[in-house]
């Protein structure tokens, strides 16, 4: 109870400082907003990834479920229905959308994904950018199981799925890429791993790239995480949305901080 009296607070809060396209005097900032984050027209792509959520809703098949992050205090097994993951754990669909624009609008070559889940928010990354090549990474091997056949069926040949504890393979594997263009940190909500992982992704990043920071308000770990993030010397503009943080290393633009509302 008093985590969701604190997320209200934290909302409440956001709302207050959260500015309207008036507000915005970047034009950076002001473009990525009017173009892409408001943006109101439809794109086929939601509906392909939609319907696969719908069908994952109604999913009663059990999983055997590994937790590597903070939804437990260590790793543990739980059984799971798959229709109760998709309601609870996968972004909702305004969330998969936002990161669709932005990959849509950005044309990343290089995109990685830190916790798949069943996949759907990949197949929005998937959808945007067919010509890129995306690398997710899942820790519990039957989610990963269930999100491998989902990319079979939505035909993806541009995803590469690495599976197991991201403090073993997301180094290693960022070590093998030439350069990362974007990049969606949704695999821990603990302050400690959440600056590893930025600081992994940052030695693979350039001017352009584009990382967005999942659940910045989830817990008080992650809010000092956020704040973390803002104040790194490379990072020069940071967008606020609540529920996820959008970071960009552009150094032609002074260093800002925005809080927009979404």
């Amino acid at each position: 109870m008093l985590s969701y009296l604190r997320l209200a607070a934290d909302y409440l809060l956001y709302r207050m400082r959260a500015y309207k396209l008036h507000g915005v005097h970047s034009p950076f900032i002001f473009d990525l907003y009017h173009n892409v984050l408001h943006h109101t027209g439809h794109f086929p792509a939601y509906d392909s990834v939609e319907a696969l959520r719908e069908e994952l809703l109604h999913d009663e098949q059990q999983l055997q479920v590994t937790d590597f992050g903070a939804g437990s205090r260590s790793i543990n097994q739980r059984t799971r229905t798959v229709k109760d993951i998709a309601r609870t754990s996968a972004k909702p669909a305004k969330y998969g959308q936002l990161l669709f624009r932005l990959v849509n609008h950005f044309q990343p070559e290089t995109i990685v994904e830190l916790g798949t889940s069943l996949g759907l928010t990949t197949s929005y990354l998937a959808e945007a950018r067919k010509k890129g090549k995306i690398y997710t990474f899942e820790g519990c091997p039957n989610i990963a199981g269930v999100a491998r056949e989902n990319f079979r069926k939505q035909r993806y040949s541009n995803i590469e799925l690495i599976e197991g504890n991201l403090d073993e393979t997301l180094h290693r594997h960022l070590q093998q890429l030439e350069k990362l263009d974007f990049a969606f940190l949704d695999g821990n909500h603990r302050y400690e791993p959440t600056l590893r992982y930025f600081e992994s992704c940052l030695a693979k990043s350039h001017e352009n790239t584009v990382l967005v920071l999942d659940d910045i308000y989830w817990s008080a770990e992650m809010k000092r995480a956020w704040q973390e993030v803002k104040r790194h010397p490379q990072v020069r503009q940071t967008v606020d949305l609540y529920f996820v943080g959008l970071v960009f290393f552009r150094p032609q633009q002074p260093k800002e901080h925005f809080t927009l509302y979404f």
